[in-house]
């Protein structure tokens, strides 16, 4: 059984270097219910002749959720001018999303935040959401496993805390879980609803931890992750929302687009499936 919905990230796309509206129809195609656009592509179907009328009636007729977009604003920035530089991005993009339909956007520790201190990360997230919901978009605090600072799920989860966000919420994602160090097993300190989106993917035994990189990350059930226990603790926190593949992978070996992201659906099910046999 597979409790969730599915969805695909761009990323998976990327080596196809495919417009917005064409990855929006592979991901139809291929029976995924929802779709993560990447702002830096918007912004450049956009400049190169594109509307947002023509993107939101792309996204309407595909029948697919817009539940998230990947974006990097410097939010949490050290430098009092980057971080106002990245407010003002912020704003504009998040307004462009909400044109759009989109739901959320990811606030991954971007840009310098080694000696931004918890409370600090914890106030200026708090603003950003402040900010989002003007708009009408979460902002999904997200950790990078290799970042300084927010590297952590139980990291972020302070983070979250110190904010004093109402029903804030987390990206999760397997691959950030294994760089940082964190256990899957840590999922069932979380509720259902503190959970924004949960990527999936995998990652081979080698490299090691401490040496694997984005281009490393494999198909689910191709790696060694245990998904199937995430799988399970997700369904049994009562989390039903969306699990989308996010690859960075230079050559699928011959796939097309098309069959890259039908294989990557069908491995998104079978490995998150919280009934199969291990």
């Amino acid at each position: 059984m597979f409790p969730f919905k599915a969805a695909l990230n761009a990323s998976t796309l990327f080596p196809y270097e495919l417009e917005v509206p064409e990855q929006i129809a592979v991901a139809a195609r291929a029976g995924y219910e929802g779709i993560e656009l990447w702002v830096p592509q918007i912004k450049s179907y956009l400049a190169g002749g594109g509307t947002i009328a023509a993107l939101r009636s792309c996204l309407e007729e595909s029948g697919l959720a817009f539940p998230n977009a990947i974006a990097f604003f410097r939010w949490a920035d050290e430098d009092e001018d980057e971080r106002e530089a990245a407010f003002a991005q912020a704003e504009l993009e998040m307004r462009l999303l909400a044109e759009l339909g989109c739901g959320a956007v990811a606030a991954p520790p971007f840009g310098e935040v080694g000696r931004v201190s918890a409370d600090e990360l914890a106030a200026r997230f708090a603003r950003l959401v402040e900010l989002g919901r003007s708009v009408g978009i979460e902002p999904y605090l997200e950790f990078w496993g290799r970042a300084p600072k927010l590297s952590r799920l139980a990291e972020a989860r302070d983070i979250l805390r110190r904010s004093g966000v109402s029903d804030g919420k987390l990206l999760l994602d397997p691959f950030h879980m294994y760089t940082g160090g964190s256990a899957i097993a840590e999922l069932d300190a979380l509720t259902g609803a503190e959970i924004g989106i949960c990527h999936a993917n995998d990652y081979p035994a080698a490299p090691g931890w401490d040496a694997i990189g984005d281009g490393d990350r494999v198909f689910p059930g191709e790696g060694i992750a245990p998904l199937r226990d995430a799988a399970k603790i997700l369904h049994r926190i009562g989390y039903d929302g969306y699990l989308s593949l996010e690859l960075f992978v230079a050559d699928f070996g011959g796939l097309t687009a098309d069959e890259a992201a039908a294989k990557g659906l069908q491995a998104t099910r079978e490995a998150f499936d919280v009934e199969a046999e291990v």
